[in-house]
């Protein structure tokens, strides 16, 4: 008896102006049961999301039209879909300045498509964490996360989080006064954990820290090596 293969489903939307690129992914991800969408310039890329929906883009940084950045900018102002760099960039500036355009990942190139596969499954994975999201607002210290709704408030001022900013201090302050350990992040964030993720983290901290100013002071505390705690 042959073993019984598992299929995906959902939409890819592949941005890159090399064709190799895409004459490598396109069968690969098609095996794994999703529909490939093809762009090749940023400009094409923001139509496509506008028009098409896909639950994830691949996006390269080096475009024709458009960095990169650029378009997750303009992609942030309409849509919230999951975005996954493939770039040559190694750099971690240039790392740090996608995920503040408001990348969720960053994979270098050349990559392997195993990893790439798996980061898709778990960006499918993170978009499915609606279910059973918790009715009850968390309230502290004049801060309100609202988990059923996405948002979060600071003494009555909305704050905008991206999604995995938005997960990972949800995940923080459910489990106030406990260690919150680097593993329990990623799980919170990504989905899943990766030993290549764990730079990462700190620069989604860093963004959380920055956006609650004082109040992160107070209550958020690095446990190096370790972890963090929401006290």
């Amino acid at each position: 008896m042959t073993e019984a293969k598992r299929i995906e489903t959902g939409r890819v939307l592949v941005v890159d102006d090399e064709p190799q690129i895409h004459r490598f992914l396109k069968p690969a991800l098609e095996a794994a049961g999703y529909v490939v969408l093809r762009a090749e310039r940023g400009a094409e890329a923001l139509r496509l999301a506008a028009t098409l929906v896909p639950d994830v883009i691949l996006l390269d940084l080096g475009l024709p039209d458009l960095d990169g950045q650029d378009v997750i900018v303009k992609l942030r102002e309409f849509s919230d879909v999951p975005v996954i760099v493939l770039s040559a960039r190694d750099q971690e500036a240039q790392k740090i300045a996608a995920f503040d355009a408001g990348a969720n990942d960053y994979v270098e190139k050349p990559f392997g498509l195993g990893e790439l596969l798996a980061r898709i499954r778990n960006a499918f994975r993170l978009i499915a964490t609606g279910q059973g999201v918790p009715t009850e607002a968390i309230e502290i210290d004049g801060l309100r996360i609202d988990e059923a709704a996405r948002s979060v408030s600071l003494d009555g001022a909305e704050i905008h989080f991206t999604k995995t900013e938005f997960r990972i201090l949800a995940a923080l302050a459910r489990h106030r006064g406990k260690l919150v350990t680097h593993d329990d992040i990623l799980r919170a964030g990504w989905g899943g954990v990766h030993d290549s993720d764990r730079t990462y983290i700190r620069i989604y901290i860093r963004n959380i820290r920055q956006k609650l100013g004082t109040f992160a002071d107070r209550h958020i505390r690095t446990r190096p090596g370790l972890g963090y705690i929401f006290e």
